[in-house]
């Protein structure tokens, strides 16, 4: 693990909006996350008197693409300088992607209960569909590989597979907490905090 990494969430997208699992389809960002995107590289710019040797990474997704394209301009930076990894991609919903919880609901009655019972380990319809536990293992893999400070756009589901690997948070907690897409979480050393 490096010694200092940024972590931000995507901006919103009108699935976000929607209350939509998103999952691994590919959505743009709204207006809302624009601004978001835009506040969060500015409050990132006052993190470090200068950002030369960290790694700028993201899911090469296009909400996060283009949030850090965004995040980058607000900091003064060249926009397109920075790679992507597709194993910070969202965990993937399966058949569950592109609905909302009423309705996969109304097609499949007490669903959400039975993903509320272990949502760590839930795992929807789909051949390509993903538990967090599954998630998890992948984002393990890849911050073992991380050799220097950071600054990473990535999606709800990977963050909470951080606070249950790095932090210990138990799998009902990371499963169940809240992401803000518009905060910065600092990772440093095991201790992960988000910036006001």
């Amino acid at each position: 693990m490096p010694p200092l990494a940024y972590f931000i969430r995507h901006g919103q997208t009108d699935w976000n909006a929607e209350g939509r699992f998103q999952g691994q389809a590919d959505t743009p960002i709204n207006a809302t996350g624009r601004l978001q995107a835009e506040q969060n590289g500015r409050l990132l710019a006052r993190q470090e008197p200068d950002f030369d040797d960290f790694d700028f990474v993201a899911s090469p997704l296009q909400r996060t693409v283009e949030t850090m394209r965004i995040l980058r301009a607000a900091m003064g930076l060249e926009p397109d300088r920075f790679r992507t990894d597709p194993r910070l991609m969202e965990l993937h919903f399966g058949e569950w992607q592109g609905s909302t919880l009423a309705e996969i609901e109304r097609r499949m009655p007490g669903a959400g209960a039975v993903r509320d019972q272990d949502k760590w380990n839930f795992l929807p319809g789909g051949e390509a569909a993903e538990s967090y536990e599954m998630l998890s293992r992948r984002i393990a893999g890849w911050l073992k590989e991380i050799d220097r400070p950071m600054v990473c756009v990535t999606h709800g589901g990977v963050i909470r597979a951080l606070f249950r690997t790095i932090a210990g948070a138990s799998e009902a907690e990371a499963s169940s907490m809240l992401v803000p897409q518009d905060r910065v979480l600092a990772m440093r050393g095991s201790t992960l905090e988000w910036l006001e």
